[in-house]
């Protein structure tokens, strides 16, 4: 803040300004600087204050209504008792002919638009300073030629003398305001060069991470491919077909069938809840524990005796330890659901349970379709609970379909789902064909139902056959 003049208190001043925000600025600077201040909202409104209680000086806007800053000063000029008044117009100075009116006004300053608190006061001061004789209105008119114009000027020395200074001080200012926002712009412009180059470092260290994360993705989806059956296993007297396709690099399904032994094939589908690295994880690890592999701690085949045969555990035992083993407090969060079975190649019952997962489909030979289920709850949900275990008897021709729940629902770009009944519809249309024709257009349509852009979660289908018998 500027400092108070010595006599303030006794500078009486007059505003002319249409904006009140800026009258309002402008008089709140002169108060604080200690000035008596009044404002009119117009030219002709400020000349009447002015009539009224001359003031010692007159601070006026170039554009209002009624009477414009011009008009004022040349009113004001022209009354013998009110032309020694000091007027400064406030101007935005679009062309260099304003001076030039401003003179022939009788103007004694001028301060541009947007001013400087600071320096305003200071123009005040000068010219309370320098007050002004009686020769304005006297001596033969200057002509000046400007842009083409001829103007006729009549202004005391004095108030030529103080309207060139503030041309001379506006420019000085304008000029050093310009250095000081060249040098704003100068340094910005560094400061951009560098977080420019910054960037760029950034951008090639994401581009490396991101090269490298590809490369890993890969690698996990290539071990967790190889997890998957590397051949459909024969069976006697058995057909069997099945389709995975994983909607990332990383898939939360996972399949699998394998043969227990000699009479015996196990088959599964996992659905872990999520997609990404955790989830992949988390069903590569189930795969890694549902093997069959023999050994005391095995899962799915059993030797406690070594005189003994191995013994195939029940699927809803599978199911029930598969859910103490994986609380889903200890797994972040995920948890999984899965649908775990049985075939006795000799009787063909196949006995499965469920945890939590999507109903088994049944085709008999006929062309019937069923869904069959199992009571039980996704793993991890909750402790100490037990699991169904159903039997199906299969006849020769029969079809078993175990899938996961990204076939039913799979979705349209209208988020419309594929539905359990499109894929019953499937299933029953295409009993004829053979039963890897089946699953594989299964897929197809799937995948033809969310195109352009494809299945959002992961798609697995496993199913059997019971062969019929030839003779």
């Amino acid at each position: 803040m500027a400092e108070t003049p010595a006599g303030a208190d006794h500078i009486d001043v007059v505003i002319a300004e249409d904006s009140r925000i800026q009258a309002k600025i402008l008089k709140k600077h002169l108060e604080n600087a200690g000035y008596n201040v009044r404002v009119g909202p117009d030219g002709a409104a400020a000349l009447t204050l002015i009539q009224q209680q001359p003031p010692t000086i007159i601070i006026s806007d170039i554009e209002m209504p009624e009477m414009n800053g011009y008009e004022l000063c040349r009113a004001v000029k022209s009354d013998p008792e009110l032309r020694r008044i000091p007027l400064i117009l406030l101007s935005t100075l679009s062309a260099p002919e304003d001076i030039i009116l401003g003179l022939q006004a009788g103007a004694d300053n001028y301060v541009t638009k947007p001013y400087d608190a600071t320096y305003l006061l200071s123009r005040i001061q000068s010219l309370l300073h320098t007050p002004l004789g009686d020769d304005t209105a006297e001596g033969p008119a200057l002509e000046v030629t400007l842009a083409g114009k001829r103007h006729a000027v009549r202004s005391g020395r004095q108030q030529v003398l103080n309207l060139l200074i503030s041309t001379f001080e506006n420019a000085v200012e304008k000029n050093s305001e310009l250095i000081r926002v060249n040098q704003q712009l100068t340094v910005a412009r560094d400061q951009m060069a560098l977080q420019n180059q910054q960037l760029s470092q950034l951008n090639e260290q994401l581009e490396s991470a991101n090269t490298r994360m590809s490369r890993a993705l890969e690698a996990a989806a290539k071990v967790q491919h190889a997890l998957l059956p590397s051949a459909t296993p024969s069976a006697q007297g058995v057909n069997l077909s099945w389709r995975y396709m994983p909607c990332d690099e990383l898939a939360g399904d996972f399949l699998n069938l394998f043969p227990l032994d000699d009479t015996h094939l196990a088959l599964f589908v996992v659905d872990v809840s999520g997609h990404g690295v955790a989830s992949s994880l988390l069903a590569v690890t189930i795969g890694r524990v549902l093997t069959p592999h023999v050994s005391a701690s095995s899962l799915l085949i059993r030797q406690t005796d070594p005189d003994q045969p191995p013994t195939i555990t029940h699927p809803n035992e599978v199911i029930a330890e598969l859910n103490k083993r994986f609380p889903m407090e200890e797994q972040g969060g995920l948890y999984f659901t899965i649908a775990y079975g049985v075939l006795d190649l000799q009787s063909h019952v196949f006995r499965f349970a469920s945890g939590g997962h999507t109903p088994l489909v049944l085709l008999s030979a006929n062309g019937d379709v069923s869904r069959i289920d199992a009571d039980g709850m996704a793993i991890g949900w909750m402790d100490d609970i037990e699991f169904e275990e159903v039997p199906i008897q299969l006849s020769p021709g029969d079809r078993l379909f175990l899938y996961s729940d990204g076939v039913p629902e799979a979705m349209d770009p209208d988020l419309n789902e594929y539905t359990d009944q499109r894929m019953l519809d499937h299933i029953v249309e295409t009993h004829k064909n053979s039963l890897d024709e089946s699953v594989g257009g299964l897929l197809e349509s799937v995948q033809q139902w969310c195109n352009p852009s494809g299945p959002k979660d992961d798609v697995s289908i496993l199913a059997f056959e019971i062969r019929k018998e030839t003779t």
